[in-house]
C-alpha cells in the first residue's frame, strides 16, 4: 500500500502544479503577451474567438484535473481507512493492474463497466 500512497501523492502534487499553471496561463494571459502587440485590442474578431476558445479549453482541462484531484483525495482517505483496493460496489479486490493504471480507482473493472 505504501507504493500506491506514494503514487497518489506524486500524482496529486503534479496535478496541483498543472492546475495552478493552467489557471495562471488562462486567467492572466494578455493578448499583447502572446504576439508582441502594444495594444490589448485584437485586430480581428477571429482573434477574439480564438482567445475565448483557448481560455474555455484550458478551463475545461482544469475542471478535469480538479475532478481527478478529488478522486485522489478519496483514494487517500480509503488508504487511511484500510479499504483501499476494495471495490465500493461489490467489495471484491480491485486488480493490481487496474490500480497501477488508475491508482484512484474505487471500483473493479466489472462494476466500472456497469456504471458506464
Amino acid at each position: 500500500m505504501k507504493v500506491y500512497r506514494e503514487r497518489l501523492l506524486a500524482l496529486r502534487a503534479r496535478l496541483r502544479g498543472d492546475v495552478n499553471n493552467m489557471a495562471n496561463a488562462a486567467l492572466h494571459k494578455r493578448r499583447s503577451d502572446a504576439n508582441g502587440d502594444l495594444s490589448s485590442m485584437p485586430i480581428h474578431m477571429a482573434d477574439m474567438g480564438t482567445d475565448n476558445f483557448e481560455q474555455e479549453f484550458t478551463l475545461h482541462l482544469m475542471q478535469n484535473d480538479e475532478d481527478t484531484l478529488s478522486r485522489i483525495e478519496i483514494a487517500l482517505e480509503r488508504l487511511e481507512e484500510g479499504v483501499y483496493g476494495e471495490c465500493e460496489m461489490c467489495g471484491a479486490r480491485i486488480p493490481k493492474a487496474r490500480l497501477n493504471a488508475l491508482p484512484y480507482a474505487t471500483t473493479c473493472v466489472k462494476c466500472a463497466s456497469e456504471l458506464d
